[in-house]
């Protein structure tokens, strides 16, 4: 179990999906969730914090204390996305990150997309020095990815969880996806809705892969991949249909994939080389003209011959 958990992986991968996180982290305050800034005009006897806002505890959320927060998590995740500073600035990015989703969840609803992403910052400060493109491979990168890869197969499987628990098996056989379409659907979730049992088949689905997703650690790599091709198609078809994104969950699933391949940096370099040096690498110049020199002053007695050297 414990060589499982400790599998060791790439560094380039390591340090491929710390930047991704974090990068995402600033495009969520700016993007995603710039919405949590408004929380600071709210009353404050709305506000009800979550268990771990109740049990820290957390202070009351006012209009300073929200725009520091905003502005120093911004600056600091661009920072921490570089990799330096790994644990001063990975620390301090969840910190300021789990207080901003506490401000955000704490005043009435709760978004489970996030617990993949608050996982992945948790343990990536821990996760050590990783550069991209480094081949070499390290167990506490790999532990690092495989407790986020834990974390987001919890999601789907609690999810299923959670319908039984609130929902029983009536929410397989009710109208869920149909009060979602009429709330938020597009044209093509209209298109689907009219075809005769077909939203009832889905829910039946959606409980079927949410339940079998912890299959994803038992399969081998090629078809573990495939799988999370899957799950990322899943989403797809659920932003297409009814407009829910899970944005910070997949960014988390990329945990699973071989992000040491992806190095958009090494491919800008080379695509700027490429340009740079022109065909057949002469820098963009006409390749230059060979210069005919006279031939070699004959021997005496001797006629020089075109194409021959002179001499015997």
């Amino acid at each position: 179990m414990i060589g499982w958990l400790t599998e060791a992986v790439p560094r380039g991968r390591v340090a491929a999906f710390r930047t991704l996180i974090y990068l995402f982290v600033a495009a969520d305050l700016v993007f995603f969730t710039p919405w949590v800034r408004t929380r600071a005009s709210v009353p404050g006897e709305l506000y009800q914090p979550l268990l771990v806002g109740r049990a820290l505890p957390l202070p009351t959320p006012t209009p300073a204390l929200v725009a520091t927060i905003f502005w120093v998590l911004l600056l600091l995740a661009a920072l921490a996305a570089t990799g330096r500073a790994h644990r001063l600035l990975g620390w301090s990015v969840f910190a300021l990150y789990l207080e901003w989703m506490i401000i955000a969840m704490s005043y009435g609803k709760v978004d489970h997309d996030r617990f993949g992403l608050l996982v992945a910052l948790a343990v990536l400060p821990a996760a050590g020095r990783a550069r991209h493109g480094d081949p070499t491979r390290t167990e506490a990168g790999g532990w690092a990815l495989r407790v986020t890869q834990i974390a987001v197969i919890c999601t789907y499987f609690l999810a299923a969880f959670a319908k039984f628990r609130f929902g029983g098996l009536d929410w397989a056989t009710g109208s869920v996806l149909a009060r979602a379409i009429i709330r938020r659907g597009t044209d093509l979730a209209d298109l689907i809705a009219g075809v005769p049992y077909l939203l009832l088949v889905a829910q039946f689905g959606i409980l079927a892969f949410e339940l079998l997703s912890p299959v994803v650690f038992l399969l081998s790599e090629r078809w573990r991949q495939a799988m999370i091709g899957f799950f990322y198609s899943f989403h797809l078809v659920t932003m297409a249909t009814i407009t829910i994104s899970f944005a910070p969950h997949l960014v988390a699933m990329a945990g699973f994939l071989p992000l040491e391949r992806v190095r958009p940096v090494l491919w800008a370099r080379r695509l700027g080389g490429l340009r740079r040096s022109g065909p057949r690498g002469t820098g963009g110049s006409e390749p230059a003209q060979a210069v005919p020199t006279a031939p070699a002053a004959a021997a005496p007695g001797q006629a020089s011959v075109v194409g021959r050297p002179a001499g015997p």
